[in-house]
C-alpha cells in the first residue's frame, strides 16, 4: 500500500504525497505491523480529538506513527 499510495493520489488528486502517518491505540493494539513495516513512533497524542475546545482529555491518548515515501521528505514538504 504505501509503495502505490502516492501514484495513486496524484493521478486522483493531481499532486504526490511524500509522508504518511497514522495513529495506534495502545490500549488496545501494539503497532506490531507498522513497526515491523519500520514506520517510526513520532510521539503521541493529547486525547482530546481534533476540534476540542477545552484542554481536558476525551478520548484515549494515541501513538502517532510516520513513514516517509521519499528520501528527501523534509525537503519537498517544505515547498
Amino acid at each position: 500500500m504505501a509503495a502505490q499510495i502516492s501514484a495513486d493520489w496524484q493521478r486522483m488528486y493531481g499532486h504526490p504525497i511524500y509522508f504518511l502517518e497514522t495513529f495506534v491505540d495502545p490500549e488496545r493494539f501494539r503497532g506490531t505491523c507498522y513497526r515491523a513495516a519500520n514506520w517510526v513512533v513520532m510521539g503521541k497524542t493529547t486525547g482530546r480529538g481534533k476540534q476540542s475546545n477545552s484542554y481536558v482529555p476525551n478520548r484515549s491518548i494515541k501513538e502517532v506513527l510516520g513513514y516517509p515515501l521519499t528520501e528527501h521528505f523534509r525537503q519537498l514538504l517544505e515547498q
